[in-house]
């Protein structure tokens, strides 16, 4: 016998609410809106990562466009590279997003715990992001908020993007075929982005991407200030300084992806 507690899933006789055909487990994250947490699939025995969103926080942050653009991006999206959704369901207070889960941790706490990559491993990772980016532009879709806390790694160290929450369809670029949302994660945002005078999606991603192959083999970030002002002013004017240790082929790709003027990028 099952009962319907008051989350919208069924507990089992074991106690562990079931969703679904998916049997929940411990807490894998939470955040303000959302909660993930590990689940089993009871026909396969396939190990998922389940979202659970509250409706009522949902509809109270504004936050349904969002969540509706995430699942409709992530239906475009089946990539070795990217997180994969598996399938959406609801109740009347809950919905619950079914992902790939992946044992690895974020790229963000390998490169806490070790400083920085040797440049063999970074171009490795770089590539795999390049792959997972150029394969979502090339189905009309720009993440937004490329930063190592959202690339995920799996058992054999192979990279996942996650959180397409801020990511953008091709219904969202205006009529000058630009985007003219201002988000994402200061210290990766692209200087066109802030500029608020429209940006395009693709090379935004790519700023982000050279960020990120910094901050991979150096172990910090190339634009940092604790003043907002400060900070986007660097970054604005490209404002940073290879370390010593980078190879020159490194350098020579970094500075000319995190080209302030996006008319000088080619891509």
């Amino acid at each position: 016998m099952t009962s319907r507690p008051d989350n919208g899933g069924h507990a089992t006789n074991s106690g562990r609410t079931r969703v679904g055909k998916y049997e929940l487990g411990r807490t894998l994250g939470e955040g303000n809106f959302a909660k993930v947490k590990f689940a089993k699939n009871t026909i396969t025995g396939d190990n998922v990562a389940i979202k659970i969103l509250d409706k009522e926080k949902v509809l109270k942050h504004k936050m349904i466009n969002q969540i509706k653009r995430e699942i409709s991006t992530m239906k475009l999206i089946r990539h070795p590279n990217v997180i994969r959704m598996y399938e959406v369901m609801a109740s009347k207070t809950k919905i619950y997003i079914v992902l790939e889960f992946v044992t690895g941790g974020e790229l963000f706490d390998k490169i806490a715990s070790s400083g920085r990559l040797k440049e063999e491993e970074a171009r490795r990772y770089f590539q795999q992001l390049i792959c997972a980016v150029d394969y979502c532009h090339s189905r009309g879709v720009c993440h937004r908020d490329l930063k190592p806390e959202n690339l995920l790694l799996d058992a054999t160290g192979m990279l996942k993007v996650s959180d397409f929450g801020l990511s953008a369809l091709p219904q969202q670029v205006r009529e000058d075929g630009l985007l003219h949302t201002t988000c994402g994660t200061p210290n990766y945002v692209a200087p066109e982005v802030v500029h608020n005078k429209g940006y395009d999606g693709a090379k935004a991603d790519l700023w982000s991407c050279g960020v990120i192959l910094f901050v991979l083999m150096a172990g910090y970030l190339p634009f940092e200030d604790n003043n907002l002002v400060n900070l986007y002013k660097k970054i604005f004017k490209a404002e940073f300084t290879c370390p010593p240790w980078f190879s020159t082929n490194a350098k020579k790709l970094i500075i000319r992806i995190l080209e302030p003027d996006p008319a000088k990028v080619c891509y």
